[in-house]
């Protein structure tokens, strides 16, 4: 199959003539704002980042054994839509941390600034951070209305089918947004607790980057419960470890790779699960030293190199930068595991074993389980069935029993 060997590919094949039709009737609004707005949203689009959500997706269905024509027309529109919804989230949340880059080149906010710099010297700023909520709220529109088109026109689909992709999107919407409500309400109130950073992740992370993009691949596949639930139940594990590996390469990779300063998150005061757990380190074995750095340093915005590199030096002594690799690692095997308790169709499934050791970072450090697994064989599982689990809790993937661990 052509999408097969390369689903990025294949969804900017859809986005493009997609975002020219938006782009035109920008123009006929108005050439400014479709020059400064929509055509910065389309070009952020169109060159994505690694097209994660859209082969998540394209692999669930093919795992579930999907592959018909309406099938794959759905699929490719239903990435496309959330490659646009990606770009209100990455939009916004440059506002928000202040993130003077993205992808290696200017933010949008910041592009914009510059843009203006000499124009509008005393406004520059406030402009480019105004038109870059706007430019996300014309992405989230241009989302909304693809996935509106799709689910009134989805010929050759089952009627529970377009239901379930439906209630997927609607949820995921809403959980993104929870989860980053969570971030920033965490970052202005120094909540950095284990228990809270872990919400945040799998509300804005976990749900969003690959939980739901493997829902809906599945509910297009017209999978049966016990496959989706096994489905969503690996992208919950997956997709925590993915956002807890993000937190320990904001502070400890090269920004040549992740494609964005170091120490971020630190110098914006992110309640990341990486700092809540050396704080709750540094308390439980009395080391004045390590506090004072943890408490003191982060959240302020002129975090000299010096300074982040006390913060790397507080964490490692403290044990949580392997404490966190290490839970990656067992977040990240017991996905396989869920995986593999499900009869997937093997080359697929495969790509989804790939797709997750690429996100979490574990090639190579994570064996891949045997197929066949019982359930049992898991261990407590975050929910019972497709969906979403409710967050925290006994059976949760991240049971309190483990933090600090």
């Amino acid at each position: 199959m052509a999408v097969d060997a390369d689903v990025p590919a294949a969804v900017r094949e859809v986005l493009a003539p997609l975002l020219a039709a938006r782009l035109e009737h920008a123009r006929g609004l108005d050439t400014l704002f479709a020059r400064d707005l929509a055509e910065r949203v389309a070009d952020f689009a169109l060159h994505g980042g690694r097209r994660v959500r859209p082969r998540l997706l394209w692999w669930s269905l093919r795992a579930c054994g999907g592959g018909e024509p309406a099938q794959i027309r759905a699929a490719l529109r239903v990435c496309a839509g959330l490659e646009l919804l990606q770009t209100c989230a990455l939009v916004h949340d440059d506002v928000m941390d202040a993130a003077p880059t993205r992808r290696g080149r200017p933010a949008l906010h910041t592009a914009l600034a510059h843009q203006y710099a000499d124009d509008a010297p005393g406004a520059a700023r406030r402009l480019g951070e105004a038109a870059a909520v706007l430019a996300g709220d014309l992405a989230l529109a241009w989302a909304d209305d693809l996935m509106t088109d799709l689910l009134l026109d989805a010929t050759g689909l089952p009627p529970d089918a377009v239901r379930r992709v439906r209630d997927g999107w609607r949820a995921t919407r809403t959980e993104m947004v929870a989860g980053q409500y969570l971030d920033v309400h965490g970052q202005a109130t120094a909540q950095r607790t284990t228990t809270r950073a872990v919400r945040a992740a799998c509300l804005k992370s976990a749900l969003y980057t690959v939980e739901r993009p493997l829902e809906l691949g599945a509910a297009l596949a017209g999978a049966d419960r016990t496959a989706t639930g096994a489905l969503c139940r690996a992208g919950r594990c997956a997709g925590l470890a993915f956002q807890l590996r993000d937190d320990l390469d904001d502070l400890f990779a090269d920004p040549a790779v992740t494609g964005k300063p170091s120490g971020g998150d630190v110098r914006e005061g992110k309640p990341t699960y990486l700092m809540a757990v050396a704080l709750a380190r540094a308390a439980a074995d009395g080391d004045p030293a390590a506090l004072a750095v943890l408490d003191a340093v982060p959240g302020r915005t002129g975090l000299t190199e010096a300074g982040l590199d006390r913060i790397r030096d507080a964490v490692t002594a403290t044990g949580a930068h392997d404490l966190v690799r290490e839970k990656i690692e067992r977040l990240a095997h017991r996905a396989l595991r869920h995986l593999a308790e499900v009869d997937l169709e093997r080359g697929p499934a495969a790509r989804l074993h790939a797709l997750f050791a690429e996100i979490t970072g574990t090639a190579g450090r994570c064996p891949e389980p045997v197929g066949g697994l019982p359930s049992a064989a898991a261990g407590p599982e975050p929910h019972g069935g497709p969906g979403p689990a409710p967050l925290g809790g006994a059976h949760s993937v991240t049971s309190a029993s483990e933090d600090g661990r």
